[in-house]
């Protein structure tokens, strides 16, 4: 029988990253951590159960026996997961890089394309990230400044501050920049096509790749004046929980909740969520069992459970694949939004 499922993290040691984790709940190894895959079922990192009467058994094994019992009907392939979360510590600069869109990396590299979203957890004061190009840089000029060696002077750069949402669509040249630690729900991929890595060296020694080639002909040279921070729109507010919609496009809906008290939600019997604890802590409450629920944890709730309480005192980030009219356009106009306004206050609607 399904119940709310915690999974191990799994941690990657790339060069940039440090020991933010920390901070944030993470029992970390030895040595440097750049990111943690909180909930993923991917070659590159798979997620496996830490709690109840499927510990030690792996993600793909569960849908495999499971199926749309755990992600639904909303989500099309019910044996894929279709979103990854992870924490990610740049304690120094990522790369600067793109993402493909599915019909591109389905086409060249087996893969699916890489939507993102950003929740910045802790920045230092002037952190920025990289977010497209300056307005007016062309392919000519881009591809210009990539032989010279001086792609930096193209680069459109934005301060961000613990609380910020960044909508990533793909497409859109980004990077990290340091003293940032974010969580990020995204697509189910790991394809990252590297333009510039700051002439840095690997573990190796050596220049890490770059994929000159194939990003520029997924580059959107129109993303420089794109909007890039949104606040989303209140759905419900009451003495127990404020809840709000911030991200909403085909592959995957964020909604930020502050609970103060008992709340209650409910699958129905269509889709999975999926909550991060981005503060405080609390309790998850269904027929089936209960989890605890604390600062830097995250928690899988199958479809099947139907009706479940949350309840304590924290800040959730919560996902799930949906149907955009009933779990956004109506749900916020039903709340008096217009259509208008839910497309310019929800990034990934524009």
């Amino acid at each position: 029988m399904l119940y709310p499922l915690k999974f191990k993290p799994v941690f990657k040691d790339y060069i940039w990253g440090g020991r933010n984790l920390s901070r944030f709940g993470k029992n970390l190894p030895d040595g440097i951590v750049a990111e943690s895959w909180e909930l993923a079922c991917h070659p590159d990192g798979m997620s496996i159960v830490e709690n109840g009467a499927f510990k030690g058994r792996k993600l793909k094994s569960l849908l495999e026996q499971f199926g749309d019992r755990i992600i639904g009907d909303s989500a099309g392939n019910n044996t894929d997961f279709p979103i990854m979360i992870k924490l990610i510590d740049a304690n120094d600069k990522l790369s600067v890089q793109v993402h493909p869109d599915d019909e591109y990396a389905r086409a060249h590299e087996g893969d699916n394309g890489k939507n993102e979203m950003w929740y910045i957890l802790d920045a230092k004061p002037g952190a920025k990230l990289i977010y497209g190009l300056k307005p007016g840089v062309d392919r000519a000029q881009f591809e210009a400044a990539v032989k010279e060696n001086r792609l930096e002077d193209c680069l459109n750069y934005i301060n961000v501050k613990p609380g910020d949402f960044i909508n990533i669509p793909a497409g859109l040249i980004h990077a990290i920049c340091d003293g940032i630690v974010l969580a990020e729900i995204q697509q189910n991929s790991n394809v990252t096509y590297r333009v510039y890595d700051y002439n840095r060296k690997g573990p190796d020694g050596k220049s890490r790749p770059l994929h000159i080639e194939k990003a520029m002909q997924i580059i959107d040279f129109n993303a420089g004046d794109m909007k890039y921070r949104y606040d989303g729109l209140e759905y419900e507010k009451n003495e127990n929980a404020s809840l709000r919609v911030i991200v909403a496009n085909e592959y995957f809906c964020v909604e930020h909740y502050t609970v103060t008290g008992k709340i209650t939600q409910n699958t129905g019997l269509r889709q999975f969520h999926a909550y991060v604890c981005i503060g405080g802590e609390g309790e998850i409450y269904c027929d089936n069992g209960s989890v605890e629920l604390k600062t830097g944890e995250t928690v899988l709730i199958p479809s099947c459970i139907g009706e479940y309480e949350i309840k304590g005192e924290l800040t959730l980030l919560k996902t799930y694949v949906p149907d955009l009219d009933a779990d956004v356009y109506r749900k916020l106009m039903d709340m008096g939004y217009t259509k208008k306004r839910i497309t310019e206050k929800i990034a990934g609607l524009g």
